[in-house]
Formats: structure tokens, sequence, C-alpha cells
């Protein structure tokens, strides 16, 4: 059957776009929503976290959070989703899509709400419990990234395939400014009820025991986007391209994909096959797509801006009005420059390529990082924080529209069916080990080298941000040398993409 392609099949390729694929990138969307909004809410909070549990009286600056615990609290649920991205990836193919979509939901329902329910009678006893259910809810979001994105590249045709996957991702931006809106809700009401002076004015009455429930809110409200979405997510059919080629029930495909597509399919046989050599294939694609997402962008923006002085320093305000100013920045951040490169992806991924955008955007971030690195005293000065601001907002701009979503789509294109969710649950693992190491490293190499006042308690001397900034620099032109391994997916049906329609003689020349 070399070069033929099931009647069901082609069918999706040439559909037109219609109502169901827009319901099912919402679908699979929310579950990105609710991925983003828990991965990155823990960022507004961790500085309230060590003014309540790590404040010594009589210091002269709020407690924060020992290293340790700081990039624990911080980095465990990345480990999380690593292990889920490659446990649930290969359950995806194991066990087919739909089964194990459901799973990951309610994994992520439970940890969310009970990251907020984190209990222990010392700041360690807390911070250990938090950290255990946030490792379990990175669990979960980690077997959201291979099915989502497989689901919907089976889904899509293949004139649109990449908008659809890359509206799915996009859906992390509104996750990420969610996260910014719902902690301006909940520290400006707390703040507004319960009067508190700044730390400078009365250490002791800064921090009002009420503040211990707002953190615990902000976690905890990520549960509800995840269960909304639970009812439409089993209601999905499994797709037609994992029931066709992997199931090898044809028929079956041919049905649920006539009922949600609104079109006649004849029931075929099931003689849809190939035997490709699997190693080979792996091995030459596994080393192209992927390259580390800055996540870091998001965990330590308020570690930049406070090194800038655009977050007031921590002692002129009390501890919920800090989570203020720090949700403040990520939300004005996250509305002019993060939402909008997820959707200028969106918008071009299908008419300039995979290829050209991540190119371009590894670039651009290459020369923003450096323009704020390299006369980084320069931005530091009042004057001149604006334009430090700007620089920032583009390189998280085309870090969005570039190697961020471009990494998303790709693994979801170029593997064959049979193993497209393991396969994208490797790529995407892979960038999420990237993260790790910005996690548990960027705090420690961001701290001051020469003076000791800048440094965060606890923490050794560091390279400082100018430097931090500039390795980030280097490791954005190895990923421009890297993508120019990357296949380009555009235009073409996943199984020309994958070559999985060719035979052993083809695969062999």
């Amino acid at each position: 059957m070399a070069g033929d392609q099931l009647q069901v099949l082609n069918a999706l390729d040439l559909a037109k776009t219609q109502l169901y694929h827009f319901t099912a990138i919402v679908i699979a969307g929310m579950g990105f929503f609710t991925d983003a909004y828990d991965l990155f809410s823990i960022s507004l909070v961790t500085k309230l976290l060590g003014r309540l549990y790590y404040t010594k009286p009589g210091a002269l600056k709020p407690g924060t959070l020992p290293p340790g615990v700081s990039s624990s609290v911080t980095g465990v649920a990345l480990v999380g989703t690593l292990a889920g991205q490659l446990f649930f990836g290969w359950l995806g193919d194991k066990m087919g899509r739909k089964r194990v979509y459901g799973i990951t939901l309610i994994l992520m329902v439970l940890c969310s709400v009970a990251s907020g329910f984190s209990f222990g009678s010392s700041p360690k006893g807390v911070m250990a419990s938090l950290c255990f259910f946030r490792f379990w809810l990175g669990f979960g979001i980690g077997g959201d990234y291979p099915l989502s994105a497989t689901i919907m590249s089976e889904y899509a045709n293949k004139k649109t395939r990449g908008a659809f996957i890359a509206a799915v991702f996009a859906m992390q931006g509104f996750g990420i400014l969610f996260s910014g809106i719902v902690s301006l809700v909940v520290s400006a009401g707390f703040d507004h009820h319960y009067k508190a002076p700044t730390y400078e004015d009365n250490a002791a009455a800064s921090t009002v025991p009420q503040a211990d429930y707002v953190w615990r809110i902000i976690l905890m409200f990520g549960a509800l986007p995840a269960a909304l979405t639970y009812y439409w997510r089993m209601k999905m059919p499994e797709t037609a391209r994992y029931t066709a080629l992997v199931a090898k029930n044809a028929k079956q495909a041919a049905q649920d994909m006539g009922k949600v597509l609104n079109v006649e399919l004849e029931a075929e046989e099931e003689n849809y096959g190939t035997q490709i050599h699997f190693f080979w294939f792996i091995l030459q694609r596994i080393c192209s797509p992927p390259w580390p997402s800055l996540i870091w962008n998001n965990f330590y923006m308020k570690d930049v801006f406070s090194a800038i002085g655009w977050i007031p320093p921590a002692k002129t305000m009390n501890a919920i009005h800090e989570v203020f100013q720090i949700a403040k920045a990520q939300t004005l951040i996250a509305l002019c420059s993060t939402v909008p490169g997820y959707w200028f992806t969106v918008a071009f991924i299908d008419i300039i390529g995979r290829f050209a955008i991540q190119l371009m955007g590894f670039f651009f971030m290459t020369v923003f990082m450096f323009a704020i690195a390299i006369p980084y005293q320069h931005w530091t000065e009042k004057a001149n924080r604006i334009g430090f601001v700007v620089m920032y907002a583009l390189t998280f701009f085309f870090a969005n529209f570039g190697p961020n979503a471009t990494t998303f789509v790709v693994p979801a294109e170029i593997f064959p069916a049979r193993l497209r969710s393991t396969c994208h649950g490797i790529s995407a693992a892979a960038g999420k080990a990237g993260a790790i190491v910005g996690a548990y490293g960027f705090l420690y190499a961001a701290q001051s080298k020469d003076d000791p006042s800048k440094r965060d308690a606890g923490y050794p001397a560091g390279i400082g941000v100018k430097n931090s900034l500039i390795v980030l620099g280097v490791i954005n032109i190895l990923g421009m040398l890297c993508t120019l391994a990357v296949p380009e997916p555009k235009g073409k049906s996943l199984e020309e993409a994958s070559k999985e329609n060719v035979d052993d003689q083809d695969e062999e020349v």
C-alpha cells in the first residue's frame, strides 16, 4: 500500500474547517490554559511564602525562601512535567489518546486543590507537602503536552494544521494572563480589607495572618478550568489516525469521523500499514526538533524586574501588596507580548512555515537579549527602565512567535502515528530538561557577584543578571544552529511528513 492512504485519513486532510475543529481547539486548549496557570502561578507567590514562613524578627529585609527551598518549590513541578511527558506520551500510544486524556485532567484537578491545602506544623513541613503535590500536579500537566498536540494534529486538515496546533498551545498565554489577573484580584481584595503597614514601618504587622490564604486561593483556582472541561474531553472520540493506523480498525475510524465532521465515509478494509525502520527513524527525528523553551522568563521575571527597580524594594511594601506588584508586572508582560506572540504564530505558521518562524524567533531573541545584557548598567538607571521592560517584553514576544510554539507543533507532525505521542513526549521532555536547569540554576547565577547587599538571603555570589542574560543569548545562538536540522511539514499530510506511507524499499534507498 505504498503511497496509498485510507479514505478517512484523506478526508481529514482535505476537510473544510468547521465547528468541530474549533471545539477541539477549545477542549484541548483549556488543558493548556490550566497547565500554564498551574505552572506559572507559583512564581507570583514565592515572595509571599518567604515572608510568611522565613521572616526573622529584627531583620532589615523581609524573609525569602532559602535557595534550596526556592528552587524546589519553583522547579519540582517541572520535574514532574518531564516525567509525565515521558510516561503519558508512551501510554498514549499504547492505550489510545482519549483513554489517557481524562486521567491527566483528573490528576491536575486533584493536585491543584491539594497544593492549596499544603499542611505542616513547621515551614519545612508546609514546603515539603507543597512540593509533593506540585510534583504530581506537574506529572499530570506533562501528559497534556503530547496528548493535546497529538490529538489536535490528528484531527486537523493539512492546510491549517499548524494554526490549529499552535492555537491549542496559544491558550497557554491566556493561562499566564489569567494567573496574573486572579492574583491581582485576590491580593487587591485582601490588601484593601486587611490594612497593613510596610515592612520598614512595622515589620511584624506587615504580614497579616490572613495572607496565608492568598497563596492558597491563587494555587487552588487552577482546578476550576480543568474541571469544567472534563465532561467535553471525555465526549471526544478517539482520533481516526490512532484507530485506523495503530488499533487497525478503519471501519470504526470512518464511523467516528463521519459523525464529528459531518461527512459520509465508506468503511474500508483494515489493510493499511507500513513497516518503517523505526529505530533509525526516531534517531533521525528526535535529534532535530526540540529545544528547551525559555520558561525561566516567566519564573524569574520578578527577580529581573526587582533587580532594575521596576518592582519596588520588598521592604517598602507589605506582604500582600508585594504579590499585587509582581502580578501587575506579569499581567502587563503577558498582555503586551506573551499573548500576542502566540497568536502571531497561529496567524503565520501555515503561511511562512515552521522553520522560518523558529529561526526568526531565535534570531530576535538573541538580538534583544544581548541588547539588554551588554549595556545592562544603562538599563538599571531609573530613566531607562521603561526601555528595559520593552526590550525584555520583545524577548517574550519572539520566544512565542518562535521556538516556544514551533517546538510544540513540529513534533506533533513529523512522527508516525504509532509513535507520535511517545516521541512528542520525548521532544517536550527535552525542553523541560532545559527549563529545569534554568529553574534550579538561574536563581543562583543571577545573584550579584560584587555587591552582597543585592543578593537574596542565603545565596552565594553568582555571575549576576548581566552575565546570566549573556549566557542565555549564547543558548539562543545554539538554538538557531539546531533549527537548521528541523524539517518543514507545512502543507503535507501527517503520513507524508512522517514518511509513514513509504514501504521498506523506499525507506532503505
